[in-house]
């Protein structure tokens, strides 16, 4: 009899345990900073910290070329470079910001990861197109 009672009892207490009414006072686990996970889960685009920091960075990046070219250099510092184009401070970021678009997307298609290489030429072709372009 204590056998039976035994195993209604375990019957009985497997759905709760299924569905995980057994975990309810345990606490979630802090799972630390990740560049990937979600900022806010429920939005509808995905931004994680690694997309916010690129989008800021790019904002940025206009945000001191456009107050440049407005009280600096109110003629748009024209140059005219190695490629033969005539080119503000505004067309110089874009250049850059496109290469650096093909030279991520290049790298991934043929090398994969990690990208501390395309990093670093990126750097170096901003710093060659703001020269020399």
């Amino acid at each position: 009899m204590r056998h039976l009672i035994f195993f209604l009892a375990t019957l009985a207490a497997s759905p709760v345990f299924a569905q995980g009414w057994g975990n309810v006072a345990k606490k979630e686990e802090e799972t630390g900073f990740s560049w990937t996970a979600p900022l806010w889960p429920s939005f509808w685009m995905a931004w994680t910290p690694a997309t916010f920091a690129l989008f800021c960075g790019i904002f940025g990046a206009i945000a001191v070329i456009g107050l440049l070219e407005g009280f600096k250099f109110r003629d748009g510092l024209e140059r005219k470079g190695i490629l033969g184009l005539t080119t503000t401070l505004g067309d110089r970021l874009f250049i850059t910001l496109l290469g650096t678009a093909y030279i991520f997307l290049a790298w991934l298609g043929l090398m994969g990861q990690p990208l501390w290489w395309p990093l670093a030429i990126s750097i170096l072709w901003g710093i060659f197109v703001f020269r020399k372009v």
